[in-house]
């Protein structure tokens, strides 16, 4: 039997990295500008900012991505309202397919997400340095990186791209984009993807996981027991327990202590509260209690955390990487 076989060809490819950042910012940050011969985008994955486009300048909320060509000036204000999450990456491809997103402010679903959340985390164990330094203008490699790391980096950003520009240019997609002549004016598109049938049972689980996690939610500002939660959820003590660790790796009540101090995180940023008045409305029952357990579970005091942000060089908690769950951050 004979064999023929075909090339693969590539229709988007990503030739350099020069940046890849995921900030925490302040929400009085500012950065004054720049421009470079090579492409950027910018995602806000939580909060709200004001990107400057060449002489014009746009606000963006989560879930929008916003591109700037090669050698557009470019600058970011953190909105003012809420601290924003940004991830930034600035790349070069020679690739005519990259000419879709010249100008354009897109929506990212959640298969985009986790794509993004795969990049930072290859990231992590691929470059030296901070992920979390906005002024940093060179990348190095660490002598330790996993093997691969690099593929994976530019496999899953070449697919991210393809994947929005898919999803833009589909024949019979109704779904209209921002441009720099035209205003955002439909929703966010739905992912075009297929979703495996789940039993009834991981549907289930699914279920109640997510009205305790919206329940917890609600009460950050209570001091909740595992009594409370189970009494006021209809549901044991031993399924409760054994429904976090299968989903998250830890208990609910390590969980809901993570909320509360990721809930802090956002308060510092957004530098409405002192410390005492953030531990009172977390419900804590003294701010020497708050502080060891930001600590605790932060690796840094409030203050500390205040002054340094760099909250995404921290390792993210399991149940943010559990990529069954709806609307997780990366």
């Amino acid at each position: 039997m004979s064999y023929r076989g075909i090339s693969l060809t590539s229709e988007l490819v990503i030739s350099q990295l020069f940046s890849l950042h995921y900030f925490e910012y302040m929400n009085s940050f500012y950065f004054p500008g720049e421009s470079h011969p090579f492409w950027e985008f910018v995602c806000v994955d939580k909060g709200d900012v004001t990107i400057g486009a060449g002489k014009r300048s746009f606000s963006l909320t989560r879930g929008q991505i916003a591109f700037h060509e090669p050698n557009e000036f470019h600058w970011v204000k953190a909105g003012g309202k809420t601290a924003p999450c940004l991830i930034v990456v600035s790349f070069s491809s020679p690739s005519p397919l990259m000419e879709f997103f010249r100008g354009k402010i897109l929506h990212i679903t959640e298969p985009d997400r986790r794509l993004l959340a795969q990049i930072v985390q290859e990231a992590r164990g691929f470059l030296t340095g901070r992920l979390d330094d906005p002024y940093q203008t060179s990348l190095s490699v660490r002598p330790d990186a996993p093997a691969g790391a690099a593929q994976i980096i530019r496999t899953c950003l070449e697919q991210f791209l393809i994947g929005l520009f898919r999803r833009y240019t589909s024949e019979g997609c109704k779904t209209r984009w921002e441009t720099r002549d035209q205003p955002f004016q439909e929703k966010e598109p739905e992912p075009s993807f297929s979703v495996p049938e789940k039993t009834t049972k991981e549907n289930a689980d699914e279920d109640t996981f997510e009205k305790i996690s919206q329940y917890l939610s609600i009460n950050l500002t209570s001091h909740l027991t595992i009594d409370r939660i189970c009494s006021d959820n209809l549901i044991g003590r031993s399924r409760l327990q054994k429904l976090f660790h299968e989903r998250c790796g830890q208990g609910v009540i390590e969980y809901y202590s993570y909320m509360k101090v990721e809930a802090a995180k956002q308060m510092i940023r957004d530098e409405q509260m002192n410390f005492t008045q953030i531990a009172e409305a977390l419900g804590y029952s003294s701010i020497h209690y708050f502080s060891r357990q930001f600590k605790k579970l932060a690796g840094m005091t409030p203050s500390e955390y205040a002054s340094s942000i760099r909250a995404i060089s921290e390792r993210p908690p399991l149940y943010m990487q559990h990529t069954g769950r709806r609307g997780s951050r990366f």
